[in-house]
């Protein structure tokens, strides 16, 4: 199963809130036939709402990779993941004032293949665990900055639903050379 999994590529989806991550994950897992891995902090907040603590995001975060790994024995070419570490850490930096050790370990230790940044043109559709509607563009920034930073493959994929879809398929295409 390991060596399995290193052949798997693995594309992040990272965005602000309410930028079509899952839907994006879920629509390029349909269009190559694979897997995806959904969110696991959402379900969290789901079920605790703002209960939680520096020490609790690493725990998202290592559930979140738990699945990922899991997945990989699914997966077939890819595998795309809606929300990773760079994620965890703006939320993290932005809601405590720091980021723990162990996430910025992972940032640099645990690198996608590609990572798709979702940008902020889509409406706003409230839920009950989105809480930064007017924070946007500050999030888009720190998530860009951040792949920049680390010197980190990633396209920024805009437009409505349908064009966001082709714009992660030419982004496949531009990273992997495949022919899709």
């Amino acid at each position: 199963m390991e060596k399995k999994s290193q052949q798997i590529r693995r594309v992040a989806i990272l965005g602000a809130e309410s930028t079509g991550k899952t839907t994006l994950a879920r629509l390029l897992a349909s269009h190559f036939n694979t897997v995806w891995v959904e969110e696991y902090a959402r379900n969290y907040m789901q079920q605790n709402k703002t209960n939680y603590s520096a020490n609790t995001i690493i725990e998202i975060a290592k559930k979140q990779l738990q699945k990922e790994e899991e997945s990989c024995s699914k997966a077939t070419e890819f595998i795309f993941i809606d929300t990773e570490f760079i994620i965890a850490k703006v939320w993290s930096e932005d809601v405590f004032g720091f980021c723990p050790t162990w996430i910025n370990n992972q940032i640099s230790e645990h690198r996608y293949d590609l990572y798709l940044l979702t940008d902020n043109n889509l409406p706003w559709i409230a839920d009950p665990v989105r809480v930064n509607p007017e924070r946007r563009d500050y999030f888009f920034t720190q998530y860009k900055n951040l792949l920049e930073l680390n010197k980190l493959n990633y396209e920024i994929i805009t437009g409505n639903e349908e064009d966001r879809l082709t714009n992660g398929i030419n982004a496949i295409r531009k990273y992997f050379k495949k022919i899709v």
